[in-house]
């Protein structure tokens, strides 16, 4: 790390860096509940619309498909106009579209808001999982990326016991709206009090970035400087300041990983990256969408449904900020396959607890599991990559996840449809969860 950004490992971390951290989680919260707003909605929206299992599959892995667009195009943004613009930029794009979904009047238009929606939590989702991990001190960073990450499942929460409330009694389309509103409404403490990144400033170097590493200098107390330091010239080129063609922006793509990302020295770890995010994001994914609408499925109310999706994710949030913890003493790739091992155990235990009140526990014990071990996948991507392809290499892993993500809900519409129990799709997916597990350990 550069020697004039050496303060920011100290165990005492500045209120700059605490805000900007808090920030970023109030982000991923965000996330959380823009995601999760239509897994509660659906019970409600097929009810009104006769969707069969299969139709959803399609709404959910529409979103995903549109966070796979995001995490390849707008994330890797983050490293040519900073992290800071494309937070605000998702921002934006996540509040006017999760909030004109409440127009929809069609399974087509419904797709269409859930896939912009999607390319906009893409890009929120890495950008600020690498600008945590350029705030946070060197020694707690794992801590902090998943705490950071932990936003999600508590963004999933409360829009769950929101949407208890909310759609029993206003419509589903209600839903939409508040969670559009409660998005946009964080966009002045974004602009006014989010910090780019003093790493990305010093190595990428944009107009202005000596006054800019001032400000955020003098705002922590910290000496400013007369002039930018030397630096080593860097051999890699993420991506054109200029507007490129669609036949360069495909050199471009074809670029970034081969130049960046698939060198000698990162091919098998990049690969063994994004074979761990799709086995758990297709699992993940497939909990995390159907989980409402599969409790309902058994005979439970609406409102006990969406409890179900909210005890998931709430122990999610256990799980994660458990993780960053264990990861400090036992390491962070050993315990994310302790954590994975244990998710498919649950999953394949799971039809012997059906019909009893244990199943709630199991669901939260499996969100616990589950999303524990992969956010602490984010830590992993972070520290693989460097500065100047951090937020690519993150957008990219994410991207790769993402894909199994739009496998992994299609997939459990396609068996449920099929005839296949709640019982048999979670023996199904504990299999890429144990490929996941091991394929950590592999980096």
């Amino acid at each position: 790390m550069t020697k004039t950004i050496d303060f920011l490992d100290n165990d005492k971390m500045s209120n700059t860096q605490l805000i900007t951290i808090l920030l970023c989680f109030l982000m991923n919260t965000l996330d959380g509940m823009d995601v999760m707003v239509v897994s509660y909605a659906a019970p409600a929206i097929a009810k009104e619309w006769a969707f069969t299992m299969q139709t959803l599959g399609v709404v959910f892995s529409a979103g995903l498909v549109g966070m796979t667009v995001g995490t390849l195009t707008i994330a890797p943004r983050a490293d040519v106009v900073g992290r800071r613009a494309v937070i605000l930029l998702c921002a934006v794009i996540m509040g006017l579209t999760v909030f004109a979904t409440y127009l929809s009047q069609s399974i087509e238009q419904l797709v269409f808001f859930r896939f912009i929606s999607g390319i906009g939590i893409g890009g929120m989702l890495a950008s600020s999982a690498t600008l945590t991990s350029e705030y946070a001190p060197k020694k707690t960073k794992d801590f902090w990326v998943s705490f950071v990450m932990s936003g999600y499942p508590v963004g999933a929460v409360l829009s769950g016991l929101a949407a208890a409330q909310i759609i029993p009694a206003y419509g589903w389309r209600a839903m939409f709206q508040v969670a559009g509103v409660v998005t946009l409404l964080t966009l002045p403490f974004i602009y006014l009090f989010l910090s780019e990144s003093l790493d990305f400033l010093l190595k990428k170097r944009p107009a202005n970035a000596l006054q800019k590493i001032n400000a955020i200098l003098s705002k922590m107390s910290q000496p400013t400087l007369s002039e930018l330091p030397m630096q080593a010239a860097e051999k890699t080129a993420i991506a054109p300041e200029s507007n490129p063609t669609i036949g360069q922006r495909m050199q471009i793509f074809i670029q970034m990983i081969q130049d960046a990302l698939l060198t000698p020295e990162r091919k098998l770890p990049t690969l063994w990256l994004w074979t761990a995010l799709f086995m758990s994001f297709g699992s993940m994914y497939y909990l995390l969408t159907w989980i409402p609408k599969l409790a309902a499925s058994t005979g439970l109310s609406i409102e006990l449904a969406i409890y179900a999706g909210a005890v998931f994710n709430l122990g999610a949030f256990i799980g994660i900020v458990t993780q960053g913890y264990l990861s400090s003493t036992f390491g962070l790739r050993r315990t994310i396959l302790w954590f994975f091992i244990a998710t498919a155990i649950l999953m394949a235990i799971f039809g012997f607890f059906k019909g009893s009140a244990i199943v709630l526990v199991l669901f939260g014990l499996i969100g616990f599991g589950i999303q524990g071990g992969f956010v602490g996948l984010y830590a992993v991507a972070a520290r693989l990559y460097p500065t100047e392809i951090r937020s690519t290499g993150v957008g990219f892993g994410m991207s790769m996840g993402r894909i199994g993500g739009i496998v992994g809900p299609f997939l459990g519409g396609s068996l449920a449809t099929m005839g296949l129990t709640i019982s048999s799709c979670f023996l199904v997916f504990a299999v890429p969860v144990i490929i996941a597990g091991i394929a950590t350990m592999m980096i």
